[in-house]
């Protein structure tokens, strides 16, 4: 249930003009066409106007190896969204007086450390101090794995607290994983019957829900990473690793249903509402802010093996926009700004890919491990098969695709190396961020 790298849209301190009723769905689509011919992205997206869907688009295949196209029905596992869902369902559940945000975690799984001090209200804002084992499930592909809920707890509770309760803001999917359990103790009913329950059927979602193995047969997606120019199967999570913190499927169209219904009222009361959408270091109840220009939207985004998703809402205009992707090689950001410009009717790029060739033994010169006095982050630079790729401590390796000479990037996460072999540094650039490293003289 990893989150998308960069989990804001773009700031900026231009004011946007008023929502546009004409969009260029023309030119959306070649965008769109565009990622999907240089295989930078395979999904579905859709942006909607209150309850009208006012665009959609999908491209890509959901299985590859067979050949099977993606369409408007396409389904795809949407990763840490599922919290916003189990933050609604949370909420519901205190307003029928079930739970109340001041209660403890002890009355449901006392073993877990600081189980006393922690209350619904610190697991909604991520303020639990629980420390985030699921990550590295992930990295490692254990993820992959059934879990039954006594063994979570097991792991829980081996692994410990960060930090006090209330104290600081620390994104954990126990937190959520919690939520889940306790959401079905006190229904006494399986969570993805309440989800259809007090969600998706009310709400007419037919395809959104939790469930078991990727079927491609009913239009289910495979996921997949961007490796050596093809698209390879990845790892599937079980969903007993997931459950309520980001093992859910839907689509965009279905995304923009639940935003549009969510934000305007129709599923929690607007004390709830107001509770779910007021911030904590940057953190609503499984919610985020969304700034774009003079805008201020809420959403959430989800990673999880080769799936990305987000979905927001902006309340100027009454905006919706969501994608999933089963397939990302570009910054989803990117996707995200330009879904937002042609919905309020400015002007938005097609990007341009170009390919800059280098041989196996140039790459040698900006092989090593580089710091930076500026960030605490060490980046180890290394290749195989010909490609570079970049790593940080304790994190997955990913590939850097070379666009001119000594300069590479990471689309995904919109990160850009520049190297300087003969000075041996390198400059990373991303989000607006510009940071100097040197090698370290004890590599190549």
């Amino acid at each position: 249930m990893r989150r998308i790298l960069v989990l804001s849209l773009a700031v900026t301190l231009l004011s946007v003009a008023g929502f546009s009723q004409s969009i260029d769905k023309a030119k959306l689509d070649a965008y769109f066409d565009t990622l999907a011919t240089y295989d930078k992205f395979m999904g579905s997206v859709a942006i909607a106007q209150g309850d009208r869907l006012i665009y959609s688009k999908s491209v890509g295949f959901t299985n590859v190896e067979q050949g099977l196209e993606a369409s408007e029905n396409s389904k795809y596992r949407i990763g840490s969204i599922t919290k916003t869902f189990t933050a609604v369902l949370t909420l519901m559940a205190m307003e029928e007086g079930k739970l109340s945000l001041n209660q403890t975690l002890d009355t449901y799984f006392p073993a877990i450390g600081n189980a006393r001090k922690i209350t619904m209200e610190h697991l909604l804002y991520h303020r639990s101090g629980i420390h985030n084992h699921v990550d590295k499930l992930v990295m490692w592909n254990l993820h992959t794995q059934p879990i039954t809920e006594e063994r979570m707890i097991e792991m829980i509770i081996a692994h410990g607290n960060d930090f006090e309760p209330d104290t600081q803001m620390a994104y954990s999917n126990p937190n959520y994983i919690l939520l889940t359990y306790i959401l079905e103790r006190i229904y006494e009913k399986p969570f993805p019957e309440l989800l259809e329950e007090k969600i998706t059927k009310p709400l007419g979602l037919k395809n959104t829900y939790l469930k078991g193995k990727i079927n491609t047969s009913m239009g289910e997606s495979n996921s997949y990473h961007s490796i050596d120019d093809y698209w390879v199967l990845a790892p599937e999570l079980d969903v007993s690793q997931g459950e309520g913190a980001g093992a859910m499927t839907s689509t965009p169209t279905d995304l923009v249903v639940f935003s549009h219904a969510l934000f305007t009222g129709k599923l929690l009361s607007e004390s709830s509402l107001a509770k779910m959408t007021t911030v904590k270091d940057r953190f609503g109840m499984g919610l985020f802010q969304l700034p774009f220009y003079d805008k201020t939207g809420f959403g959430h985004s989800g990673g999880i093996d080769g799936f990305h998703a987000i979905f927001g809402y902006f309340p100027t205009g009454d905006i919706s926009i969501a994608y999933t992707s089963n397939g990302l090689n570009f910054n989803g950001n990117d996707i995200s700004i330009a879904m937002l410009r042609a919905a309020y009717g400015m002007p938005f790029d097609i990007p341009e890919f170009t390919t800059f060739h280098i041989t196996d033994e140039e790459l040698d010169q900006y092989l090593g491990t580089y710091a930076s006095e500026q960030i605490p982050l060490q980046l180890t630079i290394t290749k195989s098969n010909g490609i570079l790729y970049g790593q940080g401590i304790g994190q997955p390796a990913f590939p850097l695709e070379p666009t001119a000479e000594h300069i590479f990037e990471f689309q995904q996460a919109g990160i850009l190396l520049e190297f300087n072999p003969t000075a041996k540094t390198m400059v990373l650039k991303q989000s607006g961020g510009i940071f100097l490293f040197e090698k370290n003289s004890a590599t190549h």
